[in-house]
């Protein structure tokens, strides 16, 4: 019998983890092993074990489609994060049902795909013995340990096209189009979308707004004859004098959303113009990946099954200094990447008269 390591995607889906499960199965094969894919995340691994060999055919073409051929949810039993920086434990009678599929299946180790919620949960599962990489994944590109996440390239170029249809309607009808993205608590998709698609005001986790101050740009920008304006703003943006806009509670972890409508409504209040709000929402997620994230999703599962071969077992890849590299995932899990305030990035748009509502 070949050699076996397990594979599963876990927590949101995004461009670029088919691209993943591809580099994983052609390295996996070139050492000559098997490759077994845990359908829909975590919940594969309990009995009676829902899983599919992954080879050469299953794999065939999948690179440039969007989703995850092995499903994902971030539901169910391993459920270890519950908000911002709250660990949940995962019961062990749940890890040693997960234990018993793999020794069943003779797997030696497992590649983990998923957030920062699916890092803390192979924490918990490399603490209990079982073999297990990490790979970093989320269109937020919100994790310290690695410089890029591969489906943040795609998302924000998702944003970046919504801006670009955008830009005519609200020039057509003298408007202020608000466009609400994704971005719990850093504000990247928006930055760089933002950036990319010529918004005129962007309002981010990292610097709370003053309606006022939104209102005086978009006046500013009508004085000079630019009638029409473009509002970016990330779901998890708040005013300097408000909270985070919770949509609502499921699974003990909130839901943002709202904000972008809120922003709408102020700024017709203070300013008389048309305002209209436009979600991309889960747009953000789908579709074909990027060739950036196709490239970074390849090298990511190629380094994973480079690092169980080499049996650095309770790692993570990490993307640094344009190389792929790898760190603890104890060091990974609970760190956030968030957008300086004083950045490069931000400094940038301010330079080309891009306004953060400060």
């Amino acid at each position: 019998m070949k050699p076996r390591i397990g594979v599963l995607t876990s927590g949101g889906d995004c461009p670029g983890l088919n691209a993943v499960l591809r580099g994983v199965v052609l390295a996996a094969e070139k050492l000559g092993w098997e490759v077994i894919g845990f359908r829909d995340g975590f919940e594969g691994l309990l009995p009676p074990g829902d899983h599919i060999v992954l080879d050469r055919k299953s794999i065939d073409g999948i690179m440039a489609l969007g989703g995850t051929i092995i499903g994902t949810t971030n539901r169910g039993h391993f459920i270890a994060k519950v908000g911002a920086g709250d660990r949940a434990v995962v019961p062990g009678e749940v890890i040693a049902r997960a234990r018993e599929i793999l020794n069943k299946l003779g797997i030696q180790s497992l590649i983990i795909i998923g957030g920062d919620g699916s890092m803390t949960t192979a924490l918990q599962l490399q603490e209990a013995g079982i073999n297990c990489i990490g790979v970093p994944k989320t269109i937020d590109n919100d994790l310290e340990a690695t410089a890029m996440t591969f489906g943040f390239d795609s998302a924000v170029d998702v944003v970046m096209d919504a801006l670009d249809r955008l830009h005519t309607t609200a020039t057509s009808h003298k408007r202020v189009m608000v466009v609400e993205v994704m971005g719990r608590h850093a504000g990247w998709i928006a930055l760089h979308g933002g950036i990319a698609g010529g918004a005129d005001i962007i309002l981010i986790p990292e610097i709370p707004f003053d309606y006022n101050k939104i209102a005086a740009a978009i006046k500013e920008r009508d004085a000079r004859g630019n009638l029409g304006s473009l509002v970016v703003v990330a779901e998890g943006a708040r005013s300097k004098d408000g909270q985070q806009v919770k949509r609502e509670m499921e699974g003990g972890e909130f839901r943002l959303g709202g904000i972008g409508e809120i922003v709408a409504q102020e700024i017709a209040k203070r300013t008389g113009k048309q305002t209209r709000c436009c979600i991309l929402g889960h747009l953000q997620r789908g579709g074909a990946p990027t060739t950036l994230d196709r490239i970074l999703g390849t090298r990511f599962g190629v380094k994973a099954v480079q690092l169980a071969n080499e049996g650095h077992f309770g790692s993570m890849v990490s993307y640094q200094n344009y190389q792929v590299r790898h760190v603890p995932i104890a060091d990974a899990v609970n760190r956030l990447r968030l957008v300086p305030p004083n950045g490069e990035m931000v400094q940038t748009a301010r330079d080309v008269e891009i306004s953060f509502g400060d």
